[in-house]
C-alpha cells in the first residue's frame, strides 16, 4: 500500500515536468495572467486547431518566446496581436478583427437567415390565398 501511494504521488508530482510552457514566469502576477490570456488566444500555425498555450510545436515555442519579449518591452495586447497578425495573417488569431472580409463572414449568416425567413413567409402567405378545390364526388380536398 505504501508503494502504491509513493508511485501515485510521484506520478502526480511529475506532471510539472511535462508542462508545455517552460519559460520563466513574469514576476508580476498581472503580467503572467495577461501572458496566459494572450497565448490562449493565439492559434498555432502548425497545429491549426490548437492554441499556442497547449501546443508543443517548435513554432508555438517561438511564438510564446516572442510574445514574452514583446510584453517585456511594454507592448499592449493590441500591439502584440497586431504584430502577430502582420507576420502570420489574421488566421493566427482566434478572434480575428472586424475588417472588410471578416465583417462579411460575420454578417452573412444572419442576412441569409433573414432572407430565407422572408421567402418562407411570402410562400406561406401566397399559399394561404390559393383556392381549395373540393371534389364533389368524394368530398375530398385536393390541390
Amino acid at each position: 500500500m505504501i508503494r502504491l501511494i509513493a508511485i501515485l504521488s510521484m506520478l502526480v508530482l511529475s506532471w510539472a515536468a511535462f508542462a508545455i510552457d517552460t519559460g520563466e514566469a513574469f514576476d508580476d502576477p498581472e503580467m503572467q495572467a495577461r501572458y496566459q490570456a494572450i497565448i490562449a488566444e493565439v492559434r498555432c500555425v502548425q497545429c491549426q486547431n490548437q492554441n499556442i498555450k497547449d501546443s508543443n510545436a517548435m513554432i508555438a515555442k517561438d511564438l510564446r518566446r516572442e510574445i514574452r519579449r514583446l510584453m517585456a518591452e511594454g507592448k499592449t495586447n493590441t500591439e502584440v496581436f497586431d504584430f502577430l497578425a502582420a507576420r502570420y495573417g489574421d488566421f493566427v488569431l482566434y478572434r480575428p478583427r472586424a475588417s472588410g472580409i471578416t465583417l462579411i463572414l460575420w454578417i452573412a449568416p444572419g442576412l441569409l437567415l433573414l432572407i430565407g425567413g422572408v421567402i418562407a413567409f411570402r410562400v406561406v402567405r401566397k399559399r394561404m390565398h390559393l383556392p381549395i378545390d373540393i371534389d364533389d364526388d368524394t368530398n375530398q380536398v385536393t390541390g
